[in-house]
């Protein structure tokens, strides 16, 4: 365990009030929120114990595994003494116990030439497929004329989203789109925590970005399974797009994107226009 249990649970605790769970407010609070002590009487657990874990010391008390890990006895009460929703609570247990790691981070992603099909024949759908970094691996006709992958923009959502002044002109809810983004990353990193890759783009955009910077700093956690989002395109206008998302089985760290609007709607009319213009799509650059 590393700093960022720590400060997951110190940014969860901040948000909840001693009355809302019951307990009565009193005495001069250096910090918004609930006290270790308070957190630890309300879970079960002895003081000593919550504060090892907040502190990444490991904990000394029965609450650990026969491997040495925080029971889910445990996780499962803090989850519920913090209110964590189902997203958190999965990230809780993937940083207080992380996965084993052999050093060199998840391996290269590859699609394969049925996903690519599977792509191509979606002629109405813009549809692409991410790895756990957000990174683009391959896409269709139609998502290329959408978000123009096979130009010399990064293929890194979010290095386009918080280092490519475009994406102030793409999206016009940006604050939303960055914040989703963000929460979804520190989730996807909250599964590989030893992933070089991902602790070196986090690194890059925390020194570039400031909105990166005091987003991460939220420890917001949410995945972006389904959604919409409204784009701002320099020759279509305006899309509104709803999109759903699909894990690879073989590949579970690949995940299809794909774009779904509505039948006869004024997006899905402009989506066909943008189609017939763009047919052929050039093959998305394989990952070393």
């Amino acid at each position: 365990m590393d700093g960022e249990l720590g400060d997951f649970l110190r940014s969860r605790r901040a948000r909840i009030r001693p009355d809302e769970v019951g307990l009565p407010s009193y005495g001069r609070r250096r910090v918004p929120g609930l006290r270790r002590e308070e957190v630890a009487q309300l879970a079960g657990v002895s003081v000593d114990y919550y504060v090892r874990l907040e502190q990444g010391r490991g904990p000394g008390d029965p609450g650990r595994t026969k491997s040495g890990g925080v029971s889910d006895a445990v996780l499962d009460a803090i989850a519920r003494v913090l209110r964590l929703d189902e997203a958190e609570h999965a990230y809780l247990r993937a940083v207080a116990r992380p996965r084993r790691q052999d050093g060199h981070g998840p391996a290269a992603s590859r699609v394969r030439p049925g996903v690519r099909l599977l792509l191509d024949g979606m002629d109405r759908n813009p549809a692409y497929v991410l790895d756990h970094r957000m990174e683009v691996l391959a896409w269709n006709a139609l998502a290329d004329a959408v978000l123009g992958f096979s130009g010399p923009g990064d293929l890194s959502l979010p290095r386009r989203l918080f280092l490519d002044p475009a994406s102030y002109e793409l999206y016009p809810d940006r604050p939303a789109i960055a914040a989703q983004t963000v929460a979804h990353l520190r989730l996807q990193a909250g599964h590989h925590p030893g992933d070089p890759a991902t602790g070196e783009l986090v690194a890059e955009l925390t020194r570039a970005s400031e909105e990166f910077r005091r987003l991460w700093a939220d420890h917001l956690v949410r995945p972006c399974d389904h959604g919409v989002k409204v784009l701002r395109h320099p020759v279509a206008g305006l899309l509104t797009l709803p999109y759903e998302t699909l894990t690879i089985p073989s590949a579970p760290d690949q995940t299809i994107v794909a774009y779904t609007p509505e039948p006869g709607s004024e997006t899905a009319e402009r989506l066909a226009l943008l189609g017939s213009w763009s047919s052929v799509v050039p093959e998305a650059p394989e990952r070393a």
